[in-house]
């Protein structure tokens, strides 16, 4: 876990006992000092901004509920393909949007603006949305009317995505809330106190299922657009991701949990092929 912003925050007002000055008697109370909660990591610029929070939460809110109305519009109105790329924008909203969420109940002194992860492996992460985006329109504009798979096929496709889509979203908030304190988004060196080794609910079923989630989910936002280009490279580049995060993650997890830990590999796997 990070250490930089691992000490919480206290909201609540606290009040001292301070001793009575030589001049009081006995029937003289005692004089409470009251001292405001820590409040400068929470100003603006900050970590913790809480205007940076809401505005962040704001703009992810307000853009999933555009692309989710503007999905049904596309779908009620037109025969157009191009319902799914707000589709696309909403599910992408709702993944950022938890991410901080999940984060704030289960793991609060780490809940900065950066638990977001909207900048997260700049500009590369950005870029590979863009992208899918920009194949499923093009696509549309320079063969109209194109099927990407065999009728019936399509369909069936377009549905597992959607499947993906969810059953990632939902493994991976799932997986962060049962971690709780010892879920960190980047690799630790150091074992802090509050690091536990977490075998059970999901961590039962799958070695890291925070991964496992983000890898099925990303693939399924890709079956969902329609894009042929973008599985295959979204593929490639989250299974190299993973392969290379969890290869190094794993080395400290044995180093802070021993035996324990390399038993705990050889009974649970991934479920990402061949990582791990």
């Amino acid at each position: 876990m990070s250490t930089q912003w691992s000490k919480t925050l206290s909201f609540e007002d606290r009040h001292t006992l301070s001793a009575p000055s030589p001049s009081s008697t006995p029937d003289e109370p005692a004089t409470h000092t009251w001292s405001r909660p820590p409040l400068k990591n929470l100003t603006p610029g900050q970590p913790m901004s809480l205007a940076g929070i809401s505005l962040r939460a704001f703009a992810l809110g307000l853009t999933a509920s555009l692309g989710l109305v503007s999905t049904a519009l596309v779908l009620a109105l037109t025969s157009s393909p191009l319902w799914r790329v707000p589709l696309f924008l909403c599910a992408l909203s709702t993944f950022h949007f938890l991410e901080f969420w999940t984060t704030a109940a289960a793991n609060t002194p780490e809940a900065t603006v950066h638990a977001f992860l909207l900048t997260a492996n700049w500009p590369a992460y950005p870029v590979a949305h863009a992208v899918a985006c920009a194949e499923c329109v093009l696509t549309e504009v320079v063969f109209p009317g194109r099927r990407w798979a065999p009728p019936g096929l399509g369909t069936a496709l377009t549905l597992v995505g959607l499947v993906m889509v969810v059953g990632g979203q939902v493994v991976r908030s799932v997986a962060m809330l049962t971690a709780g304190q010892s879920f960190n988004h980047t690799v630790q060196t150091r074992k802090a106190d509050s690091h536990t080794l977490v075998t059970t609910g999901v961590y039962g079923l799958w070695r890291h299922p925070s991964y496992f989630g983000f890898f099925y989910w990303g693939l399924g936002t890709q079956l969902v657009l329609g894009n042929v280009f973008c599985f295959v490279a979204y593929a490639y580049v989250l299974w190299k991701f993973f392969s290379s995060r969890v290869r190094v993650e794993e080395k400290g997890l044995v180093k802070f949990f021993g035996d324990d830990y390399v038993q705990y590999r050889r009974r649970v796997g991934t479920m990402i092929p061949f990582v791990g």
